[in-house]
């Protein structure tokens, strides 16, 4: 997948880029809590996954002139604003870190290469109504699992199954917007319109609430 920023609305964008081709980029927009953490980073892929997620969230408020604000995780480990305005999602897999974000609203998003295994794993994350129309297809359970890992980020909260609580309405391959909803669950239900972006063999999603 090659390197994106893409401006969704003047309110939002996201970046995907490739953290070998970003590893020796300059990192002093970093807070200095963020810094901290990076220097407590003894993983080498860790650390380049670390900044490559960083470096996504830097482009994707470029492109929407707004200022870097330093960000921090929750007890859920979701990441947040220090300056409590705005909302964010980051990814990362193989080569590849992604970060979304919305000025105004809760966001996710995901990045997944096309594997066999989402097939063999589809009981832990797949309702049998969903089984059925996916039909053993990786390709399809890709989008599948990381449609429902975008929706779970998005809504924040850990607790949420994914085979239980998150359902998605039946598709195709070629769908550009992938539609769930999360049910059975304290929260208020809540029906997702998914974006799918599709590469070779990586598939992207994101949502906006």
């Amino acid at each position: 997948m090659q390197t994106k920023i893409e401006k969704i609305s003047p309110l939002s964008a996201f970046a995907i880029n490739n953290i070998h081709e970003s590893e020796n980029s300059p990192m002093d927009f970093l807070s200095f809590r963020e810094k901290l953490s990076l220097a407590n980073i003894g993983h080498p892929q860790k650390r380049k996954e670390w900044k490559g997620a960083r470096l996504a969230i830097k482009s994707a408020l470029d492109h929407i002139q707004l200022p870097y604000p330093g960000f921090y995780k929750d007890v859920h480990g979701k990441s947040h604003t220090m300056d409590g305005y705005g909302y964010v999602s980051l990814t990362h897999h193989g080569d590849y870190s992604g970060a979304i974000f919305h000025k105004e609203m809760p966001v996710g998003i995901d990045l997944e290469k096309v594997r066999d295994k989402t097939v063999t794993l589809a009981p832990k994350y797949l309702d049998t109504k969903e089984m059925d129309f996916l039909d053993k297809d990786p390709y399809m359970h890709t989008m599948a699992w990381s449609v429902k890992e975008t929706i779970f980020k998005c809504q924040g909260r850990k607790g949420i199954s994914l085979r239980q609580n998150i359902l998605l309405q039946p598709f195709s391959c070629r769908d550009q917007v992938i539609k769930g909803k999360i049910h059975g669950t304290d929260f208020a239900d809540h029906h997702y319109a998914v974006k799918v972006i599709t590469e070779n063999d990586m598939i992207l999603t994101y949502t906006i609430w």
